[in-house]
Order: C-alpha cells, then structure tokens, then sequence
C-alpha cells in the first residue's frame, strides 16, 4: 500500500506536544486562569492534534473529530486498542456538543484532570514510536 503523507502533519504533531505540555504545566501549577473546563478543552486538542498528525502522516483523516471517531480511526491503522479504547471514551462523556439536541457538557473534577492528563500522556506515548520515527519519515 503507498501513503502518501498529508503536509503539515509535523505541525499538527508539534501542537499537540505544546498542547498537552502546556495543560500539564498549568495543572502541576495551579495556575487559576486554567479552570478544570479549559484543561479539559485543552488537554482534548493536544490528543486530537497528535492523533490527526499520525493519521495524516500515514494519509488518513478521521471521520469526525470525537475521541470515538478519533480512536476508530486509529484502530483502522492500529489493530484493537482496549486500554486507550475505554479511556478516550472516557474523554467523550464530558462534552456532546455535535448535536444541538444532546447538546451536554459535564465539568470535570481535578480527578478527572489529573486522568486525563494521564490519557494524553498514554496517547503521546502511543504514538511517540511512529510520529518520531526518521525512518519512515520524508524529509
């Protein structure tokens, strides 16, 4: 099968990285202006931000951009991922913004920050191996 790599998918990679530095920076911190909501928010971009970097590198997007969708599509590449498959779905009960009808958004504790924080952390590592790998990168 030839891939062809989507551009701009180091890009997508380096703002998933800040982001989810960032998120954990502010949460070890304490730091006020980052309420349990924005590190929610925060914490989600820098997981879909390095997910949509491998997909794109490997010439993929995900359908949408739920961690539903966004873990489909990284079996699709992956093979069955349960330990990631029940925490991003873990992700996805906090916010159910696609349909105005079940519009509903739940605030997280610290709890769930500090989990969360984890998951990012479990998705980076995951993907670590194939977004950093020179070998089968086009430069």
């Amino acid at each position: 099968m030839n891939i062809v790599q989507i551009d701009n998918w180091r890009d997508y990679r380096r703002d998933g990285e800040q982001f989810l530095h960032t998120a954990t920076a502010a949460h070890q911190k304490k730091r006020k202006a980052f309420s349990t909501d924005t590190l929610y928010n925060v914490t989600c971009m820098a997981i879909e931000k390095l997910i949509m970097a491998f997909l794109m590198k490997n010439g993929d997007l995900a359908e949408n951009h739920t961690m539903a969708d966004l873990l489909r599509a990284l079996q699709l590449h992956l093979g069955d991922i349960p330990d990631l498959t029940e925490k991003l779905l873990y992700m996805d009960t906090f916010q159910e913004i696609c349909s105005l009808d079940n519009f509903t958004i739940h605030t997280p504790s610290e709890d769930d920050v500090a989990k969360m924080l984890a998951i990012g952390e479990d998705v980076r590592a995951l993907l670590h191996p194939h977004l950093y790998d020179q070998r089968s990168s086009l430069h």
